[in-house]
């Protein structure tokens, strides 16, 4: 798969395309499209299209079996790829979140894409260091959606902090990662050792038309 700076990226859903307005000349990261997100979308679709109900030939059947009644929340939206993505997958229950200056990307890609919506999804202003936001979108959560989010390296023990309270004792991160400062990296994989069971994707799994070779798609769960 090769990423684009095309400033419309269309991503196919079963019979549906979204297409999504970005802009890569804004001063907020969060309005350009971030490859992890199409590729996140992209694996889940690919197993949630499997039809064999066997659990043998499905390696995700556990984690997706509740898929289709599950609450979720978004964090660092962007353009909203990854929450429309999962929507259209059946994640109906879902609030896609970013902080203020993005909002304005964010519902323009969600009114773009009304149609083939078939609905406004919900969004919420939210900085991870602010814990009335936190609270105020009713945690806990069955699903927390993260694509792209870790490249500076302050931001790290919110974005962490944020996930725990979010997520609920039996509830899944699901995060899309690429590599992008090599301090928060380290900083952000040394805290989530310390709450998280984390189980890498291989990249076999990915779907074959989005395995973007420095991409990774990790599921992490609370330790218990």
């Amino acid at each position: 798969m090769k990423f684009t700076d095309s400033p419309i990226i269309e991503l196919s859903i079963g019979n549906k395309v979204l297409s999504i307005q970005q802009d890569n000349n804004s001063m907020h990261v969060g309005t350009s499209v971030w490859p992890c997100s199409l590729v996140l979308v992209k694996f889940l679709d690919r197993w949630l299209s499997n039809p064999n109900p066997n659990p043998n030939s499905n390696s995700y059947t556990h984690l997706l079996s509740n898929f289709h009644t599950s609450r979720a929340v978004e964090l660092g939206a962007g353009c909203g790829v990854a929450g429309m993505g999962l929507y259209l997958l059946g994640l109906t229950n879902i609030t896609l979140t970013d902080i203020a200056p993005v909002m304005p990307a964010l519902k323009h890609n969600l009114k773009r894409n009304k149609q083939t919506l078939n609905k406004t999804l919900k969004t919420s202003i939210l900085y991870w260091s602010n814990l009335d936001q936190i609270n105020s979108l009713n945690p806990p959560f069955d699903f927390v959606i993260a694509t792209d989010v870790v490249y500076i390296e302050e931001s790290v023990p919110s974005l962490v902090s944020a996930m725990e309270k979010l997520i609920g004792d039996k509830g899944v991160v699901l995060l899309g990662y690429q590599l992008r400062s090599p301090e928060a990296h380290t900083l952000f994989w040394e805290m989530c050792e310390r709450v998280f069971e984390i189980t890498k994707v291989s990249h076999e799994d990915l779907h074959p038309d989005y395995a973007y070779e420095e991409t990774d798609v990790f599921i992490m769960r609370k330790k218990s």
